[in-house]
Protein backbone atom coordinates (compact mmCIF):
# COMPACT_ATOMS: atom_id res chain seq x y z
CA UNK A 1 0.00 0.00 0.00
CA UNK A 2 1.52 3.32 -1.07
CA UNK A 3 1.91 6.18 1.38
CA UNK A 4 1.66 9.82 0.29
CA UNK A 5 4.80 11.97 0.40
CA UNK A 6 3.32 15.23 1.72
CA UNK A 7 0.91 16.05 4.56
CA UNK A 8 -2.60 16.51 3.17
CA UNK A 9 -5.88 17.30 4.83
CA UNK A 10 -9.20 15.59 4.22
CA UNK A 11 -9.70 17.61 1.01
CA UNK A 12 -6.36 16.56 -0.49
CA UNK A 13 -4.69 19.94 0.09
CA UNK A 14 -1.38 20.41 1.86
CA UNK A 15 -2.09 20.68 5.60
CA UNK A 16 -0.43 24.01 6.40
CA UNK A 17 -1.59 23.95 10.03
CA UNK A 18 0.18 20.64 10.54
CA UNK A 19 3.37 21.97 8.97
CA UNK A 20 3.29 25.10 11.13
CA UNK A 21 2.65 23.29 14.41
CA UNK A 22 4.71 20.12 13.92
CA UNK A 23 7.80 21.45 15.70
CA UNK A 24 5.71 22.90 18.52
CA UNK A 25 4.01 19.55 19.02
CA UNK A 26 7.39 17.83 19.18
CA UNK A 27 8.70 20.34 21.71
CA UNK A 28 5.57 19.95 23.81
CA UNK A 29 5.86 16.17 23.77
CA UNK A 30 9.54 16.31 24.71
CA UNK A 31 8.66 18.57 27.65
CA UNK A 32 6.09 15.98 28.72
CA UNK A 33 8.76 13.26 28.65
CA UNK A 34 11.13 15.48 30.62
CA UNK A 35 8.46 16.05 33.28
CA UNK A 36 7.98 12.28 33.45
CA UNK A 37 11.74 11.87 33.90
CA UNK A 38 11.59 14.28 36.82
CA UNK A 39 8.76 12.26 38.37
CA UNK A 40 10.64 8.97 38.12
CA UNK A 41 13.92 10.57 39.19
CA UNK A 42 12.42 11.90 42.41
CA UNK A 43 11.22 8.43 43.42
CA UNK A 44 14.44 6.75 42.31
CA UNK A 45 16.71 9.13 44.26
CA UNK A 46 14.47 8.83 47.32
CA UNK A 47 14.73 5.04 47.12
CA UNK A 48 18.51 5.12 46.72
CA UNK A 49 18.88 7.53 49.63
CA UNK A 50 16.78 5.39 51.97
CA UNK A 51 18.44 2.21 50.74
CA UNK A 52 21.86 3.56 51.71
CA UNK A 53 20.68 4.84 55.09
CA UNK A 54 22.58 2.12 56.95
CA UNK A 55 20.51 -1.05 57.00
CA UNK A 56 21.62 -4.18 55.20
CA UNK A 57 20.23 -4.86 51.74
CA UNK A 58 18.00 -6.56 50.94
CA UNK A 59 16.23 -6.10 54.30
CA UNK A 60 16.02 -9.11 56.64
CA UNK A 61 13.38 -11.62 55.62
CA UNK A 62 13.37 -10.57 51.95
CA UNK A 63 15.25 -12.64 49.39
CA UNK A 64 16.96 -11.13 46.39
CA UNK A 65 14.69 -10.75 43.39
CA UNK A 66 14.74 -13.28 40.55
CA UNK A 67 17.31 -11.69 38.25
CA UNK A 68 17.04 -14.35 35.54
CA UNK A 69 13.28 -13.91 35.13
CA UNK A 70 13.55 -10.12 35.21
CA UNK A 71 16.32 -10.27 32.60
CA UNK A 72 14.12 -12.37 30.31
CA UNK A 73 11.22 -9.98 30.77
CA UNK A 74 13.62 -7.11 30.05
CA UNK A 75 14.63 -8.73 26.76
CA UNK A 76 10.94 -8.81 25.83
CA UNK A 77 10.58 -5.08 26.53
CA UNK A 78 13.82 -4.12 24.80
CA UNK A 79 12.79 -6.24 21.84
CA UNK A 80 9.61 -4.19 21.63
CA UNK A 81 11.78 -1.07 21.46
CA UNK A 82 13.53 -2.52 18.41
CA UNK A 83 10.26 -3.44 16.68
CA UNK A 84 8.88 0.05 17.35
CA UNK A 85 11.99 1.59 15.79
CA UNK A 86 11.59 -0.55 12.67
CA UNK A 87 7.88 0.28 12.54
CA UNK A 88 8.66 3.99 12.30
CA UNK A 89 11.46 3.47 9.78
CA UNK A 90 9.28 1.31 7.55
CA UNK A 91 6.51 3.88 7.66
CA UNK A 92 8.93 6.62 6.65
CA UNK A 93 10.01 4.57 3.63
CA UNK A 94 6.46 3.73 2.58
CA UNK A 95 6.50 0.05 3.55
CA UNK A 96 3.02 0.11 5.05
CA UNK A 97 2.50 -3.61 5.67
CA UNK A 98 5.90 -4.00 7.32
CA UNK A 99 5.12 -0.98 9.46
CA UNK A 100 1.86 -2.55 10.61
CA UNK A 101 3.46 -5.89 11.40
CA UNK A 102 6.24 -4.28 13.43
CA UNK A 103 3.70 -2.10 15.25
CA UNK A 104 1.55 -5.12 16.09
CA UNK A 105 4.67 -6.99 17.24
CA UNK A 106 5.48 -4.08 19.56
CA UNK A 107 2.01 -4.30 21.10
CA UNK A 108 2.29 -8.07 21.60
CA UNK A 109 5.70 -7.73 23.26
CA UNK A 110 4.42 -4.90 25.46
CA UNK A 111 1.52 -7.07 26.61
CA UNK A 112 4.00 -9.91 27.18
CA UNK A 113 6.10 -7.68 29.42
CA UNK A 114 3.03 -6.70 31.44
CA UNK A 115 2.11 -10.37 31.78
CA UNK A 116 5.59 -11.13 33.08
CA UNK A 117 5.34 -8.29 35.56
CA UNK A 118 1.97 -9.57 36.73
CA UNK A 119 3.45 -13.05 37.24
CA UNK A 120 6.33 -11.61 39.25
CA UNK A 121 3.97 -9.56 41.40
CA UNK A 122 1.83 -12.64 42.10
CA UNK A 123 4.91 -14.67 43.09
CA UNK A 124 6.23 -11.93 45.37
CA UNK A 125 2.93 -11.22 47.10
CA UNK A 126 1.64 -14.76 47.55
CA UNK A 127 4.86 -16.76 47.43
CA UNK A 128 7.40 -14.49 49.14
CA UNK A 129 4.87 -12.38 51.11
CA UNK A 130 6.49 -9.19 49.87
CA UNK A 131 3.89 -6.42 49.76
CA UNK A 132 3.71 -2.69 49.24
CA UNK A 133 2.64 -1.90 52.82
CA UNK A 134 4.23 -4.74 54.74
CA UNK A 135 7.79 -4.96 53.47
CA UNK A 136 9.26 -1.64 54.49
CA UNK A 137 11.22 0.62 52.17
CA UNK A 138 11.95 -2.16 49.74
CA UNK A 139 8.35 -3.22 49.18
CA UNK A 140 7.00 0.33 48.97
CA UNK A 141 9.73 1.44 46.59
CA UNK A 142 9.68 -1.65 44.38
CA UNK A 143 5.93 -1.76 43.85
CA UNK A 144 5.64 2.01 43.49
CA UNK A 145 8.38 2.41 40.88
CA UNK A 146 7.77 -0.77 38.89
CA UNK A 147 4.02 -0.18 39.16
CA UNK A 148 4.42 3.34 37.77
CA UNK A 149 6.51 1.94 34.96
CA UNK A 150 4.02 -0.83 34.26
CA UNK A 151 1.24 1.76 34.10
CA UNK A 152 3.27 3.69 31.53
CA UNK A 153 3.71 0.53 29.48
CA UNK A 154 -0.05 -0.10 29.67
CA UNK A 155 -0.77 3.44 28.47
CA UNK A 156 1.76 2.90 25.70
CA UNK A 157 0.04 -0.30 24.59
CA UNK A 158 -3.29 1.55 24.47
CA UNK A 159 -1.69 4.35 22.47
CA UNK A 160 -0.06 1.98 19.98
CA UNK A 161 -3.38 0.18 19.55
CA UNK A 162 -4.89 3.55 18.68
CA UNK A 163 -2.10 4.05 16.14
CA UNK A 164 -3.02 0.75 14.50
CA UNK A 165 -6.64 1.84 14.16
CA UNK A 166 -5.71 5.30 12.92
CA UNK A 167 -3.21 3.90 10.43
CA UNK A 168 -5.78 1.48 9.06
CA UNK A 169 -8.14 4.45 8.63
CA UNK A 170 -5.51 6.36 6.63
CA UNK A 171 -4.90 9.09 9.18
CA UNK A 172 -1.12 9.20 8.64
CA UNK A 173 0.92 9.89 5.51
CA UNK A 174 4.67 9.96 4.81
CA UNK A 175 4.62 13.70 5.47
CA UNK A 176 2.16 13.68 8.34
CA UNK A 177 2.94 11.13 11.03
CA UNK A 178 3.67 12.97 14.26
CA UNK A 179 1.47 10.53 16.17
CA UNK A 180 3.75 7.65 15.16
CA UNK A 181 6.86 9.64 16.06
CA UNK A 182 5.41 10.45 19.48
CA UNK A 183 4.55 6.79 20.03
CA UNK A 184 8.10 5.77 19.16
CA UNK A 185 9.64 8.36 21.50
CA UNK A 186 7.31 7.33 24.31
CA UNK A 187 8.13 3.65 23.85
CA UNK A 188 11.87 4.31 23.91
CA UNK A 189 11.28 6.36 27.06
CA UNK A 190 9.74 3.38 28.91
CA UNK A 191 12.70 1.27 27.72
CA UNK A 192 15.21 3.72 29.20
CA UNK A 193 13.33 3.96 32.50
CA UNK A 194 13.30 0.17 32.76
CA UNK A 195 17.10 0.05 32.30
CA UNK A 196 17.41 2.19 35.43
CA UNK A 197 14.82 0.24 37.44
CA UNK A 198 16.29 -3.11 36.44
CA UNK A 199 19.71 -1.90 37.53
CA UNK A 200 18.73 -0.58 40.97
CA UNK A 201 16.36 -3.38 41.96
CA UNK A 202 17.91 -6.47 40.40
CA UNK A 203 21.61 -5.83 39.77
CA UNK A 204 22.91 -3.47 42.46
Amino acid sequence: MAVAALPHDAHGEVDQLYLETRELRLQGFLLFLISDCVLFSSFIFAYLYMRNSGQGWPPPGIHRLDVAFAAWNSVVLFGSGATMHYALENFKHGHWMRYMWFLLATIVLGVGFLGGQGYEYTHLIYGEHVTWAGSGIFGASFFTLTGMHGFHVFIGVCYLTTLVLQSAAGVYTRGKYFGITAGTLYWHFVDVIWVVLFSIFYLI
